[in-house]
């Protein structure tokens, strides 16, 4: 967590105060409330905190809002390429105004995937398993630092899938909606109901969703179609 975490998540939630005093709002640094309110904001200052604080530019700011439990708005703010990424339930996905849709690759061997690793316990991470599956058996896999925008990036079709395991709510949220608004589906890695509280997420453009929760099935059994390379001493 960096200064401009703090100093964002405060200047955010006091604005989302001040126009809607009695929703309640979920902050990656702590700073929302809970309400009696059926409306629930969430709000990641900053994704892509370890990016921003080497200066590598993929960071943006999150916002999703719910209402009785379902998600009906997000936004995604990528500063460094002012691009706005917004959606609202039923009415579609945009970027920049202009209305966004999930890529059309209807193989797997076509398909640029994108994922991400803790910043902290990572020796205990078992998603490197599925990279390098997916590596394999797709055109490339990115790790870009920020699920947000791989997120986004699924919905106007510049990935065409996202997986990762142990995401906040905050950090999906706005993500998911927009994904799904964009023509895509979202699940768990099994390929089953997806919530804000899952313990990883698959998400793509739909023509390619069987196949990949087949492949992460095989991987998850310890069924490997591609072995790790050996280290060769020469």
């Amino acid at each position: 967590m960096t200064e401009a975490d703090r100093a964002s998540e405060k200047l955010v939630v006091e604005r989302l105060q001040a126009r809607f005093p009695g929703h309640g709002i979920l902050a990656e640094e702590g700073g929302g409330h809970e309400s009696a309110s059926e409306y629930r904001w969430y709000v990641d200052p900053l994704d892509g905190t370890t990016n921003f604080a080497h200066g590598y530019p993929v960071y943006n700011v999150t916002l999703a809002l719910e209402k009785a439990g379902e998600l009906i708005a997000g936004v995604i703010f990528d500063p460094n390429r002012d691009e706005l990424f917004a959606c609202e339930k039923g009415g579609g996905a945009f970027l920049n105004g202009r209305r966004i849709h999930v890529s059309r690759a209807g193989r797997l061997e076509e398909c640029l995937f994108s994922t991400g690793f803790p910043s902290r316990r990572r020796h205990l991470d078992v998603n490197i398993h599925f990279y390098h599956q997916l590596a394999m058996a797709t055109h490339g896999v990115r790790r870009g630092g920020s699920a947000a925008i791989d997120l986004a990036y699924v919905a106007c079709g510049r990935l065409d899938g996202f997986w990762e395991f142990g995401l906040n709510p905050w950090d999906m949220a706005a993500g998911k909606l927009l994904v799904e608004e964009a023509g895509g589906v979202c699940s768990d890695m099994w390929g089953g109901l997806h919530s804000l509280r899952s313990p990883n997420i698959l998400v793509d453009n739909g023509k390619i969703h069987e196949e990949v929760v087949t492949l992460f099935g095989e991987i998850f059994r310890g069924e490997y179609r591609h072995p790790m390379p050996v280290i060769s001493p020469e």
